[in-house]
């Protein structure tokens, strides 16, 4: 359920920063003011889309047979996999010119008068970031082992979306401490683990269904030092991956993605910095 509480939780406080970089432009104006049930309307479809996608894919999901709903909950925890990587990667290369790109979209719509563009804007805004929980929820909690229920699940989502709420507020009072630019780098990091714990038990479906060879199983026990079935080890294999007695198959995919993420963080960094030196150098 710590999964959930995360998820749901990051996710918000990046719908919240759109919502608000967008609410706060255009109440600043007696125009603007003009396109803020536009903005709502905006939020309340792309969190209709969003509903809308969870729905199927819990739709495609009861459809499926036993070894149907094995490969798919595989490919959605590749999937969700994939897409936190992505969101990682384009807020390090975006963030920092986040306000300013929302704010020209919005300005071209209000200049024409194109409420609806607005309206579009923000809905594409949420339904990202409700899509995007969607599928994080789907593959960390639905194909993993997890125990659960609904309601604890549901719980566990409101008292992320209630500390997304207070996160917003401290971050807008803009202290020393709790930073956007510190709070995306921590987040960064544990969404990144989270990933690399979404790939593993896509690994871990992957070898059930004879589809991955293990090549080497298990190429060592450390279960004796830190089992998986509670505590600390638990923790582990939950947020990052950790496996107790894991096939090498795994451990190569494993130590794969890292090269690649980091190789994808490094290129996002360096490309702002390019940028930057193209205009100074104009």
């Amino acid at each position: 359920m710590e999964q959930v509480a995360f998820i749901v939780w990051r996710e918000s406080v990046e719908a919240l920063l759109v919502v608000g970089i967008l609410y706060s432009w255009l109440k600043a104006s007696p125009e603007g003011r003009r396109g803020l049930p536009w903005l709502w309307g905006g939020v309340g479809a792309g969190l209709l889309l969003a509903a809308a996608l969870a729905l199927a894919l819990l739709g495609v999901a009861s459809w499926l047979s036993d070894t149907g709903q094995e490969w798919f909950q595989a490919l959605m925890a590749l999937a969700a996999c994939a897409l936190v990587v992505q969101m990682v990667v384009w807020m390090r290369r975006h963030g920092r010119g986040l306000r300013r790109e929302l704010e020209s979209g919005a300005s071209a719509q209000i200049g024409g008068d194109h409420w609806w563009g607005l309206l579009a804007l923000v809905m594409i805004a949420v339904a990202r970031e409700g899509s995007e929980t969607v599928v994080f929820l789907y593959g960390t909690v639905l194909s993993s082992q997890q125990d659960g229920n609904l309601w604890s699940m549901i719980l566990a989502g409101a008292g992320g979306f209630a500390v997304a709420l207070l996160t917003f507020w401290l971050l807008q009072l803009g202290g020393r401490i709790i930073t956007w630019r510190r709070f995306f780098k921590l987040t960064e990091i544990l969404l990144l683990l989270l990933a690399g714990a979404l790939l593993v038990s896509a690994t871990d479906r992957l070898i059930s269904l004879d589809v991955l060879p293990t090549l080497v199983d298990p190429v060592w026990d450390s279960s004796g030092l830190l089992g998986t079935e509670g505590g600390l080890g638990k923790i582990l294999a939950d947020f990052a991956g950790y496996r107790a007695y894991p096939a090498l198959s795994q451990l190569l995919i494993w130590l794969g993605y890292w090269a690649v993420v980091i190789g994808l963080l490094r290129r996002a960094s360096a490309r702002p910095a390019i940028r930057q030196a193209g205009v100074a150098a104009s």
